[in-house]
């Protein structure tokens, strides 16, 4: 069994003209989580975001949403980590992922940000890639036949039948966190990835 997670970060822009992109994805699932464990975030300006504590098998678990911007996340991230003396492998960061479509999620350890600038803001911070990804898919402008550029991609909401597919996605992932929080990590990627169309 690995280690537990004690950190779910969920990556995102803040304020009211990014609420619904798909560059939110992240946040979405935080919310969920948040109201399954029955917390709220509180502003927590020391740590650059909006933070959850949580009790879970008599273990303290943190929510963190970075109101950094994206490509600042790693600020937030290595605040709370520092300060709660987290390694990486206890931080798992749920992220959008362009090269998976809407209705798909992955988990995995480790590996490249592949230029979510999130992704390498964190690495950066953490000076590690070891941290868990929660990679919702949001699909690619390309494998779903829009002219847009990636970057205005991201920041626009999805399509109606996008959204529907991410949201069961996001349920999916939320239906994985206690065993993620438990460290049965084989046993949630088997759940998770079962459900990838």
């Amino acid at each position: 069994m690995s280690e537990p997670i004690r950190l779910i970060v969920g990556l995102g822009n803040p304020g009211p003209d990014y609420e619904r992109t798909r560059h939110n994805a992240g946040f979405w699932l935080l919310d969920q989580i948040a109201d399954d464990l029955r917390v709220s975030f509180a502003n927590e300006k020391p740590f650059f975001g909006h933070v959850a504590k949580a009790r879970v098998n008599g273990d303290m678990v943190l929510l963190l949403k970075p109101m950094t911007y994206m490509n600042r996340s790693g600020q937030a991230v290595g605040a709370l980590a520092r300060f709660y003396k987290l390694a990486p492998e206890q931080i798992l960061v749920a992220h959008d992922e362009l090269d998976l479509l809407p209705g798909q999620a992955k988990l995995k350890q480790g590996g490249s940000h592949a230029g979510h600038n999130g992704l390498k803001d964190i690495q950066a911070a953490l000076g590690s890639p070891a941290f868990w990804r929660l990679r919702i898919g949001i699909g690619h402008p390309r494998s779903l036949g829009l002219a847009q550029q990636v970057a205005d991609f991201v920041l626009h909401p999805p399509r109606k039948d996008e959204q529907v597919r991410i949201e069961e996605t996001v349920d999916r992932a939320r239906a994985v966190v206690p065993d993620i929080l438990q460290g049965r990590f084989e046993s949630a990627m088997k759940q998770l990835h079962s459900g990838n169309a």
